[in-house]
């Protein structure tokens, strides 16, 4: 029986396109998002806010249970921007919750399969954020500390055959991108201007990507984060 991959915020977007790839793989796909999913590439939904700590750990604890859950992607997160002069330092509890502690729980209730099977891959989508950008308080702080719990986790599971890493976008033009971003606007074509491959990325960009990690032929790679970025992230740009 193929195994299962876990993708929260899967319905759409970036998380839509690893659902994608991650079924063309052969693993048996289930999303995990507050939105019905808006394509047919995942086997199951589970419709839940991954803000409710104690709704996430129930669902994914009993859907779990029987089944061989081996690869755990999380996707999900929220941004809420502003400056820091003006922002609210209740966003920095929002934030977390869906970008830091939905991950540790998802992780968390996908441990017992992952060591029962002695095979575990686990992919945070983090984002060249982490690294710093105006407005993103919240968000970046969210990211830099995904990257902080990726190493950790790295470490404390890989004697079980676990391994887990990071992999970090830059621009990718999804439909919400696009529409905060409209193709041919001169914001646009500034951000594609500052990307040294000199275009926005795919969401198949990034799925390829988390296809690698979750691979088998990926066993010896763990704590890593890979930005898929166009060249964004180096120093001198």
């Amino acid at each position: 029986m193929p195994d299962y991959a876990l993708v929260t915020g899967g319905a759409r977007g970036i998380g839509a396109a690893i659902a994608r790839q991650l079924k063309e793989d052969g693993l048996r796909v289930a999303v995990l998002d507050r939105n019905t999913p808006e394509h047919d590439h995942a086997e199951e939904a589970i419709q839940v806010d991954l803000s409710d700590a104690e709704a996430v750990q129930e669902r994914l604890l009993a859907f779990c249970q029987g089944r061989r859950v081996t690869r755990l992607v999380n996707n999900a997160a929220i941004v809420l921007p502003a400056s820091v002069e003006e922002a609210d330092p209740n966003s920095m509890d929002q934030v977390a919750a869906v970008n830091l502690r939905a991950p540790l729980i998802c992780l968390q209730a996908a441990l017992d399969s992952m060591k029962g099977a002695g095979l575990g891959r686990v992919v945070n989508i983090s984002s060249r954020v982490a690294l710093g950008k105006e407005l993103r308080s919240a968000y970046s702080a969210s990211k830099a500390g995904l990257h902080g719990m990726t190493k950790t986790w790295a470490l404390e599971l890989g004697q079980h055959g676990i391994t887990v890493n990071a992999v970090g976008p830059g621009p990718i033009a999804t439909e919400l991108f696009n529409e905060v971003n409209p193709p041919g606007d001169p914001r646009t074509e500034k951000i594609i201007s500052g990307v040294p491959v000199r275009r926005l990325g795919k969401p198949e960009d990034v799925a390829d990507a988390v296809s690698y990690f979750c691979s088998e032929r990926a066993g010896f790679v763990t704590g890593q984060i890979l930005y898929v970025c166009g060249g964004m992230t180096i120093g001198s740009v």
